[in-house]
């Protein structure tokens, strides 16, 4: 009962997998937004989890390679961004320390 919902829901995820990539490649062909961006990766990462879904009830080797490798992509975008960002924020936290540090001098 479950697999059959979810079988016939897998259309409708996957072409909503495939708006989701479309408007984050308009975005970024409009420069409206960055690939260095969060937003961007998640569309993608999403967009191509939503179409991998789909290919587990309509399977295509080829399909699935390209979702699967945009998948890993996404996610190294995201790492990516993260790490850029903890970074930032030691940054951040070091210059408050040496601020913290002068006053008491």
């Amino acid at each position: 009962m479950i697999y059959d919902l979810l079988a016939k829901s897998s259309d409708a995820v996957g072409i909503a997998g495939v708006i989701l990539l479309l408007i984050a490649y308009f975005q970024l062909s409009t420069n409206r937004i960055s690939a260095q961006t969060m937003n961007y990766q998640l569309y993608n990462f999403t967009g191509a989890l939503f179409i991998l879904f789909s290919l587990l009830f309509h399977f295509n080797l080829s399909s699935f390679l390209i979702e699967f490798a945009w998948i890993i992509i996404s996610l190294i975008g995201i790492y990516r961004i993260q790490a850029a960002r903890r970074q930032n924020a030691g940054q951040a936290g070091n210059l408050y320390k040496l601020s913290d540090a002068k006053k008491k001098l």
